[in-house]
């Protein structure tokens, strides 16, 4: 019997999550399928019981619904609560577990390009909302020298870097701050949406004082090279989208789905064909 997988959010229709999962399928010879779900704010409990009731194996969750979906699941992965969110959920039998991969993701996808391990790395985090903090908290478990958070309230900062304060050195500063303090950081990640189509002519920060080699890392995907990246690889930093933890996301909630490894290149071959090839 073919087994059925898929994202749910609002909206939902641009998820590349199908395409990708579909093509693991087909390379692994699995017999199931994915869908994509639009869930309103308002039927989300509704969605959650028909994951059960239908025998659903696996989802992904997608804005708005990390948060709220909690309420409705079985068990919370120990990090997923530390990050307070949920982006999958695992079906055995009609037990729903969250989990969070979205940090995971983006550490796995981090590693490759690192000059120095984590334990030796300051990094930087502009913003501190949801991507901010599933980024922040587990860089924090993995032993990252230092964070800091920069947000434009800077009380959301302080609650992001309180939460990472037990497993690594954190604090919280203003963007201003942020800007004059650049050089003192191996690793600057933006988890903010500024420099997304159509305001690609933004910039979270300016990067003026931008020191060569220093890692500099964007979430966003579409565009591939943000004017940002942009910047800082004219600048010699090394740089990095958000494509690989868009990949590797997926990849980890594919192996706690399946059981089986999941097959990134070829995820990642035919993500990228669907952005057009960049």
């Amino acid at each position: 019997m073919k087994q059925i997988y898929g994202v749910i959010g609002n909206p939902v229709g641009h998820s590349l999550s199908p395409d990708m999962h579909e093509e693991a399928f087909r390379e692994l010879n699995i017999n199931a399928s994915y869908h994509a779900f639009l869930v309103p704010d308002n039927r989300l409990q509704q969605a959650v019981d028909g994951i059960r009731g239908l025998g659903i194996r696996g989802v992904n969750v997608t804005l708005p619904h990390k948060v709220e979906v909690m309420n409705f699941l079985d068990e919370i992965h120990p990090l997923a609560e530390e990050i307070g969110a949920v982006n999958t959920i695992v079906n055995e039998n009609g037990k729903l577990t969250g989990y969070n991969t979205d940090g995971e993701g983006y550490v796995h996808g981090l590693m490759p390009i690192l000059p120095k391990e984590l334990k030796n790395i300051r990094a930087l985090i502009i913003g501190a909302g949801g991507a901010a903090k599933a980024v922040a908290v587990t860089l924090a478990k993995y032993n990252i020298h230092g964070l800091v958070i920069a947000n434009r309230t800077v009380e959301k900062a302080h609650e992001l870097a309180k939460a990472c304060e037990g497993w690594t050195d954190s604090s919280a500063i203003n963007l201003g701050r942020a800007q004059a303090r650049l050089t003192e950081f191996d690793l600057i990640i933006n988890t903010t949406s500024i420099g997304m189509s159509p305001d690609t002519g933004k910039m979270p920060l300016s990067l003026e004082t931008l020191s060569e080699g220093t890692v500099v890392s964007d979430l966003i995907y579409t565009p591939a090279k943000t004017r940002w990246l942009q910047d800082a690889e004219a600048r010699g930093a090394i740089i990095q989208n958000g494509l690989d933890m868009f990949i590797n996301q997926g990849a980890l909630a594919f192996e706690k789905w399946t059981g089986q490894e999941a097959p990134r290149e070829i995820m990642k071959k035919k993500v990228i064909g669907k952005l057009g090839g960049k």
